[in-house]
């Protein structure tokens, strides 16, 4: 059976339901955004504040400001008819039980017999929100739960109640996956359903052992983030973040639905910042809450004083040491054994989190992959708990928490449950599935078809499934990459995975892509450069640095010559190149980009041409792509006038680094076309890289061929960009080197020291740009850039 959203609709314009109002507008969801009506005057004034809020937010819930375009403003009172026409209504409004009932008896007149009906509450009984509904429409009902913000938190929470049709979910997962870009878990109907239960209880523990182990919140943060695998916000920031006073919500909800719960007496936040809340600190929405920003420090609530102290790490160096441990046994091992007391707060945090989750695993989710999964996608961890006992060792850590509580260390006295100790175990996640409690048994992955568009899903330490380098069929491989294919998904298309370092683009990463090409001419249909992001991160500076310090200049001039006839062999290959792009595009990664066929780009995609921060400008081609395109773009208003205006920005991109937040951005700069396809799943993004090569050669493929003929702007160019330049460099903005490297930039888009409308082909065009590229290589200042870039990984001002 088909299905499509064709328009939506979002009850409430607050924080969370302006921003999936946004979100659904970015993937061409029209949507309809309701509030209260205004009481005099213009009745949506509610509606259009929240969209001037939009505008505002950061990060930016809509791509571009013109996706809000497709959200049309509403009220209640006027225009509840709009309704009838939705395949989808969102309801979004306060955590108020008799608020979201008395307003679903006041829309149940207008929703359609076979429009999904949500509530995006992040903890409130699913179940009894439906009993607001008519009888007849139960069955399209269940809870969508988005996380904050939603354009960027990639979990969404389905809860079903007892009636919630069962083809329905199955659609709705199905479209929130392939269509919003969302990683979807089935959650159980239990108070904060499944991240919000054990992230929040896992803040609560953090909390509660900082106290005992008396640690003030700024080493706090230190210790639970990234050294543990989990947001820089770690504990306190992400409290900020959040808001305290949502968080004291959900707090408060934990503690007044889970009576029952053996760890109830710690649902509740410290005195201390319960104070903070009342003088109405509420985190980042308040501009203070633990932590706060005084002229360029930052400040951090200290209980110990009761007051605002400068932030500092004081992480023991002999913690430090033990948390840089590779091995995750030994590591977890090293805590327990430690007197040291930052080793035993994150013992203990580690300990009664391991806990928590293995006696509620029954009743917070299907089973330990969801639970994990929730966390890695709700709160940005690296791994779930149940993936953090595993990797420390099963046993010896279940024995270590055992002990703990018959000594009665733990936060509570609960025993660990049967299965946790069944002989043989070695984790929950394994070949047959990931362990249910509520089955009794291991639980495969959803079979749901939607899931096999992800040839390559996210998988879980323990579990079974496919991995990219080692899967598929070798065609060719060397130091820098490998070509492959999948036989069982299409043979005639080659894949081509770099394998260096951030996948930069060394002598090995050229050479292996122009044999690649050759092989595919001869072998293949199409070819899709693909491997986890980042795409590539630019040139081998390294290799760069080696050559320039040993003089070997001829060397220097043969890479840029080699690296410049890769992207035109990429550009005017025989078989379609298709480049799936995800995550950093930068330098020469995107310029590979520019010169395949089609590109298929993840949303959140990050293009840009970079090279400015080393103090060189484009060589690979991006220049010479640019300056196609933009007389492409000129010629087709017909005027010759309209070049310089198309250069301009493309101009100052360049020059100042400017790189794309997202992929819709990336088209705007001239990185892509328009024709270009966008997935907001990346996990979709080789499967349909794969199909878009397949149709490119199945349509009969024409290879491209090379410009002859293109009008340049030339020394009229370069001198109406070199006032920006000048203006920039006589206010400070911009150094004497800042300015000739720039300067570099608009001849190499205006095709040298020529006479304007002179006609040029692409190969003018490269050896402009490999000219100046080699010019500043051998300048004092861009080989000190280089040289600060590799040893610092910041750019150098000079």
């Amino acid at each position: 059976m088909n299905f499509t959203i064709r328009k939506a609709a979002v009850l409430g314009s607050g924080v969370m339901g302006a921003q999936i109002a946004a979100h659904l507008a970015n993937a061409d969801v029209p949507v309809t955004l309701f509030d209260l009506a205004w009481p005099e005057g213009d009745g949506n004034r509610i509606v259009k504040k929240a969209f001037d809020g939009l505008k505002k937010l950061q990060p930016a819930p809509a791509v571009k400001h013109d996706r809000l375009q497709y959200i049309d403003a509403a009220n209640y009172d006027s225009h509840l008819e709009q309704l009838r026409d939705c395949d989808l209504i969102i309801e979004a409004i306060a955590e108020r039980m008799d608020w979201k009932n008395a307003l679903y008896a006041r829309i149940a007149p207008f929703l359609p017999a076979t429009a999904i009906i949500a509530s995006n509450t992040s903890g409130l009984s699913i179940s009894t929100l439906a009993e607001g509904l008519p009888e007849a429409l139960r069955g399209n009902f269940c809870g969508i739960h988005f996380f904050n913000p939603p354009r960027y938190m990639p979990l969404v929470e389905i809860v079903p109640t007892p009636n919630s049709d069962a083809a329905m979910l199955d659609r709705l997962e199905t479209w929130l996956t392939t269509r919003l870009g969302k990683r979807v878990i089935r959650a159980l109907d239990t108070p904060n359903f499944v991240a919000n239960r054990i992230g929040v209880f896992s803040l609560l523990t953090v909390m509660r052992h900082a106290a005992a182990h008396d640690l003030a919140p700024d080493t706090v943060d230190a210790l639970t983030g990234p050294k543990i695998g989990r947001p820089k916000s770690a504990t306190f920031r992400t409290s900020d973040v959040v808001g305290l006073d949502t968080l004291a919500h959900v707090v408060a909800t934990m503690h007044g639905t889970l009576s029952d719960d053996p760890w109830h007496a710690c649902f509740q936040l410290p005195v201390w910042l319960q104070r903070l809340i009342e003088e109405g600190a509420l985190g980042q929405k308040s501009k203070r809450g633990v932590f706060r920003k005084q002229g360029r420090a930052i400040q951090v609530f200290d209980p110990a004083i009761g007051d605002y102290r400068d932030s500092r790490d004081d992480v023991a160096d002999e913690v430090a040491a033990t948390l840089g441990m590779r091995d995750p046994a030994a590591r977890m091992q090293a805590l327990r054994n430690s007197d040291h007391p930052q080793a035993r707060f994150l013992w203990a945090v580690f300990r009664d989190l391991f806990h928590y989750c293995a006696v509620q695993l029954g009743e917070v989710a299907d089973n330990a992959r969801d639970l994990d999964l929730a966390l890695r996608w709700g709160f940005g961890w690296a791994q779930g708990p149940f993936e953090l006992w595993q990797a420390a060792g099963w046993r010896e850590t279940a024995e270590a928490i055992a002990a703990d509580i018959a000594s009665g260390l733990s936060m509570s006295g609960a025993p660990l449950p049967a299965w946790v100790m069944d002989a043989g175990r070695g984790g929950v996640h394994t070949a047959e599935g990931s362990w249910s409690a509520r089955r009794n048994a291991h639980a495969p992955r959803s079979t749901l078809p939607v899931y096999q568009r992800q040839l390559f899903p996210e998988l879980l330490l323990g579990e079974a499934g496919a991995r990219p380098e080692t899967s598929g069929e070798t065609l060719f491989e060397n130091e820098g990459l490998r070509l492959w294919r999948l036989p069982e998904i299409d043979p005639g298309i080659g894949i081509v995975s770099i394998k260096t370092r951030m996948h930069t683009l060394g002598s090995s990463v050229l050479d292996g892509m122009q044999a690649a090409l050759i092989k595919a001419e001869a072998e293949l249909d199409g070819l899709v450069i693909w491997h986890d992001a980042p795409f590539a991160i630019g040139a081998d500076l390294k290799e760069i640095a080696a050559a320039l310090e040993a003089g070997r200049t001829a060397e220097l001039a043969a890479y840029v010559e080699r690296f410049q006839q890769t992207t035109m062999a990429i550009k005017y290959a025989q078989v379609p190149v298709v480049a799936a792009v995800q995550g950093l595009a930068l330098g020469g990664g995107c310029e590979f980009a520019m010169h395949a066929a089609r590109r298929v780009m993840a949303l959140e995609s990050q293009l840009g041409l970079v090279e400015v921060g080393v103090g060189l400008i484009p060589a690979g081609g991006g220049c010479k792509e640019l300056a196609l395109r933009c007389a492409r773009w000129a010629a087709e208003t017909g005027t010759a006038s309209e070049l310089l205006p198309r250069l301009t920005p493309a101009f100052l991109a360049v020059a100042t680094g400017r790189v794309a937040k997202n992929a819709f951005e990336a088209i705007d700069l001239g990185y892509g076309e328009r024709s270009d396809p966008i997935r907001l799943h990346p996990r979709e993004l080789l499967f349909a890289a794969l199909k878009q090569a397949r149709a490119l050669a199945d349509i009969g493929h024409a290879p491209a061929q090379p410009v002859r003929s293109v009008p340049v702007l030339g020394r009229a160019g370069i001198a109406a960009m070199e006032m920006t330049l000048v203006n920039m460099q006589e206010g400070g903005m911009i150094s004497a080197h800042d300015h000739r490297v720039s300067r570099a930039v608009a001849e190499a888009l205006c095709g040298g020291e020529v006479e304007a409308g002179t006609l040029v082909d692409e190969h003018w065009l490269l050896a402009v740009e490999r000219r100046v590229f080699l010019e500043l290589l051998q300048t004092p200042e861009t080989q000190a850039r280089i040289r600060h870039m590799l040893d610092t990984g910041k750019p150098l001002r000079n």
